[in-house]
């Protein structure tokens, strides 16, 4: 029984985090909710995704964000905040975030 419940839960987790990864991308800044803001992510080519504000808090994403200042400072070549790293990445540390801030 505890086997089949840990089964569920683990389950559950893995369904909101594919819906949080497929919630981050977003086609255009109309898509944008109050309370979120727009990256470019990727080391050749970018992906655009979007992400709660609250994450700007949060050193490990403080971290990307000093690395795209020194890669980039304020003159980004897509118009909007490029991150520096790999999507994989990116994603991994996103979603780290969200199970720790639900």
């Amino acid at each position: 029984m505890g086997f089949r419940l840990m089964m569920v839960t683990n389950v559950k987790q893995i369904m909101k985090l594919q819906s949080f990864a497929r919630n981050l991308l977003a086609a255009t800044t109309a898509d944008i909710p109050k309370g979120y803001f727009a990256v470019y992510v990727g080391e050749n080519q970018k992906q655009r995704f979007v992400v709660p504000i609250s994450y700007l808090s949060d050193p490990s994403f403080q971290d990307l964000l000093s690395q795209a200042e020194e890669e980039f400072g304020f003159d980004h070549p897509t118009g909007g905040l490029t991150i520096p790293c790999k999507v994989a990445s990116f994603i991994e540390l996103t979603s780290r975030l969200q199970l720790n801030n639900p």
